[in-house]
Parts: C-alpha cells; structure tokens; sequence
C-alpha cells in the first residue's frame, strides 16, 4: 500500500493538532482508551468539548501551555493510502523543528485562521515548505464556523496567498474550506459549506498523484555500507548496501562509482526478502556488481553519463538551528551528506534571507537561530550532489559543531556558479 508523508505547518492557535486529531477521530484510527484519556484529560481542564488537540501534543509543557514544542509524529491508515503525520510547531522560536519535521514530507498542509488571514507566520511558513522543496501544499482555511462559513471569507484568503505566493517556487496548490473542531471538509464533505466544489482533505489526501515527484531520471545510489558476510555459504558475496536516491537500478545496468571513475555492470540487486528485478527510491538495497572494485562508504554509484556534481566549493541556503551559537564565516564545521562525511569551512555570506518579506540583507555579517541565509562552503573532499530541487536526499546536508556534537543548521545546495 502506498504511503503518503505529510505535515501540519501554521500559526500558534490555527489549529494544527486539532485537525490531525480529527482526522485520527473521523477515521477511526484511535483506540478506545486513548479517546477515554483525552475525554479525561478534557473535563479535568473545564473545557465543554474532547479537545482532540492532546492526541498529538504528547509533551506536558504543551499541554499546559496549549501549543506545540516539539515535533510529533503519528501513523493512521485507511483502505487506499497509510500516512505519516508530522504535526511541527508555530512559534516563530521553533522554526528549527518545523524544519526537521517538513524535511522529508511529500506534503504540508497549511492551516490558516478565517478570522485572521494571511499572517507573518503564513508567509514564514510558505517560504520555508518552497525552500524545502515540498512538492504538495494545502491551504486549509480553519474555522470556518467562526465566520458562519462565508465563501467571501474563504475566497479573500485565497486571492491573497495566491498573490504571495506567486514569488516563491511552489509546484502543488490547492485550497480546501475547513473546520477542523467540527469536521466540516476534514473527513466528510460539509453541508454547511455547498458553495465549495473541491473534495474533502482526507480524499484529497487519499487521492493525490505523488508516484511522479521522485526523480526517476538522475540514478543515485550512495554506499552506506559493504556487506561481506565471510561465511561458507557467501564465500564471494560481496554487496553494497544503500537507499536508492534517485532513479531506477536494474541488473545489466552500466554504472560508474565516483570518486574513482571505475565502470562496471549490476550483477544482481538483493533486499531482505530476496533479490528484485528493480530498484527505485526509497528502496534500501543491496546492489551486486561484476567486477571487484574498490569501493567504500561514502562512494556513490550512478549512470556513467548522468553523474551528479562533483565539488569542494558549495553554494547553499542554510536554515541556522544553533540557540548557543550564531554562524561564524570561517569557521569550520563537520558536514554530513548522503553518506559522505567532512569537514567543511564557512566562507562567505551571500545574505540574510527575510523569511516574511523575501528581502534580501546583503549587509548581514551573521545568522542566528531560526535564520535562514546563502553561505559559500569549502569542504576537505568532494560532495557528489545535485541541486536541491532537483534531487532532496543527494541536495542536501547538515553542519555539526565539532566541540558539541550539536547539528547547527540544515543545508540546500545550490548549483555550481559559472564564474
């Protein structure tokens, strides 16, 4: 069964959690005991209604203070699609973990408040799911109810976004009417709502075309590891076990293995439950060559005339996540990409991305947490990557301060500059 990854992304009080507990309720993905709990939970806080909010704000300084902190991620299923949810916070102060949570998703839904409309946290949030590349976004347009389910309402929200979003690099847009306290348009189609044509956000959600958002063209196989069993049976095996980033590996295919330039053919690809004819992302295999290279982790094998960049001087937009520390140009850090490890000096700052205004502060000398900016970066070896909106597993990366361990940013590649 297919599985669609999505995530819930807004302001403080729009509703996030609410919505993803509606739609565990109305599906019928909750257990009996958990419904007792937040029925317990609720009358204990003096509230008239199940506040299905407290299905995913698992910390207690959430639910005291009645916002999401932290990332939390929650598995549902229906007959046609299973779903990964990940419900990232609104504050301004937790962007880090918006990010981290709408890294990886094939979706993000966007809840935005009838009664307030467009908000700084909206453009932040839209600028941020365009940067990470996230190939789906809904608007859901929360309560509804709040403004007696005026289309205008809906309709003014609408033409704003669309006149905002017309700056950013968003693929996928699609508008849906909602009152996630209520259910209206969340599982069911709302009857207090007949002027609105569209589906409902879980058919929506069931429904959507995503098999085409992988790349399919540019083969991508970084080496995570390199099986050799050293037994009997497996005298000669030896097989290099990876997660398929890009493309499709069959047996017989040519490849060639960077950063050596070696060439040779696919043998046999195998996974746990025996070998395949095919392999494409986000499949973890085994692949099998011919010959006996040498080949280690970090090394990526792809299509000996579609290969990846090749570089030690990168241009990237990080997004800072360090509270301690701002980025310091000529510093240097540990950079984690795909599975190739480095080390890597921070050169320039092109600039200060404003994630409200699109403004760019060419004058910046520095960001800080939550900030996102253009960087130049001098690594110790070369990276095998490809922009980050053409492939986002071999596009992007992470700095890691090298005295804490800590990961203190999350890093988009760019492509080469020509001069």
């Amino acid at each position: 069964m297919e599985m669609l990854r999505f995530a819930t992304v807004g302001s403080v009080d729009d509703g996030k959690s609410t919505l993803i507990g509606r739609l565990l309720y109305d599906s019928k993905s909750i257990f009996e005991d958990q419904l007792e709990h937040i029925e317990a939970v609720s009358q204990r806080r003096g509230q008239d209604f199940v506040d299905l909010a407290l299905l995913t704000d698992g910390l207690r300084a959430e639910r005291e203070q009645g916002i999401t902190i932290d990332v939390a991620y929650r598995y549902f299923a229906t007959p046609k699609r299973k779903f990964i949810i990940a419900d990232c916070p609104g504050h301004t102060q937790y962007t880090r973990n918006m990010i981290t949570g709408a890294s990886t998703v094939d979706l993000a839904i966007l809840l935005v408040d009838a009664r307030q409309g467009i908000v700084e946290q909206t453009r932040r949030h839209s600028l941020l799911v365009s940067l990470l590349g996230v190939p789906h976004l809904v608007i859901c347009v929360n309560k509804m109810d709040l403004v007696e389910y005026d289309e205008s309402v809906f309709q003014a929200v609408r033409d704003e976004f669309s006149a905002f979003a017309g700056r950013l690099e968003l693929r996928d847009v699609t508008f849906i009417p909602i009152s996630a306290l209520d259910g209206d348009n969340v599982v069911d189609r709302s009857a207090n709502m007949d002027w609105y044509r569209g589906s409902s956000l879980l058919h929506h959600l069931e429904t959507l075309y995503i098999a085409g958002d992988e790349n399919l063209i540019d083969v991508r196989f970084p080496v995570q590891y390199v099986i050799r069993p050293q037994r009997a049976a497996y005298h000669d095996y030896r097989g290099y076990a990876g997660k398929v980033d890009g493309g499709t590996l069959r047996a017989g295919d040519e490849v060639v293995v960077l950063p050596s330039g070696l060439t040779s053919r696919i043998a046999r690809i195998d996974t746990a439950d025996g070998p395949i004819e095919e392999a494409r992302p986000p499949m973890a295999v085994t692949v099998l060559l011919e010959d006996d290279l040498d080949i280690s982790r970090g090394d990526m094998i792809c299509r000996p005339h579609n290969r990846p960049h090749v570089g030690q001087d990168l241009e990237a937009m990080v997004a800072w996540m360090d509270h301690s520390a701002p980025l310091t140009p000529g510093k240097i850090y540990a950079i984690k990409h795909t599975t190739r490890s480095a080390r890597a000096r921070v050169g320039e700052l092109r600039y200060r991305l404003d994630i409200n205004t699109l403004h760019r502060d060419t004058e910046a000398t520095t960001l800080t947490s939550n900030e996102v900016g253009r960087i130049t970066l001098r690594t110790t070896a070369p990276l095998f990557y490809d922009e980050y909106q053409r492939n986002r597993s071999t596009g992007s990366f992470i700095l890691i301060d090298e005295t804490s361990n800590q990961t203190v940013a999350g890093g988009m590649l760019l492509a080469p500059r020509s001069d």
